[in-house]
């Protein structure tokens, strides 16, 4: 089973999946690992990525997930995964592959962003995240504003694993 953990930066995507992959004894991806360099210092820089910047990234995280999948890996990937489209381009097997979706209010996840270290993603670009997300219809839905170990077991909860 692949579990993707989406949202904006700052919802807590990369803390919230190694917390739940290293509950459940899984393997944990984080998308970030797969944009290029250039993309990184775009958005390093408070520029927003385009749709032609995101092509290679949603094909390379593809490549993975089908390998994942015929090779029956247990994966929590953290990833924006903000439009329908990414999700449905990710989302190869929906009996195999659950969607989990971070959401939080705008100053929880401006503040988180500001106190980030060594992160190339700033508050800079939250508004552009956020004009961006397509809130998924049919998923499961997460409150950030709760501690991650908190999350994590709603999550599980949630999943019934």
């Amino acid at each position: 089973m692949i579990i993707l953990v989406m949202g904006v930066s700052g919802s807590g995507k990369t803390t919230v999946g190694k917390l739940l992959a290293d509950s459940l004894g899984w393997t944990f991806s984080d998308a970030d690992a797969f944009h290029s360099p250039e993309n990184v210092e775009k958005m390093r820089c408070g520029i927003p990525l385009s749709e032609t910047d995101r092509i290679p990234w949603l094909q390379d995280l593809q490549t993975a997930i089908k390998y994942w999948l015929q090779e029956n890996k247990n994966v929590v990937l953290a990833c924006s995964a903000l439009k329908d489209s990414y999700r449905q381009f990710l989302v190869l097997d929906s009996d195999r592959i659950k969607l989990v979706y971070l959401k939080g209010p705008y100053q929880l996840i401006q503040k988180r962003l500001q106190e980030r270290q060594n992160h190339y993603m700033s508050d800079k670009l939250l508004d552009s995240q956020l004009n961006t997300l397509e809130e998924p219809l049919d998923t499961i839905y997460i409150d950030i504003a709760e501690p991650p170990q908190v999350i994590v077991q709603n999550i599980r909860t949630a999943l019934g694993i």
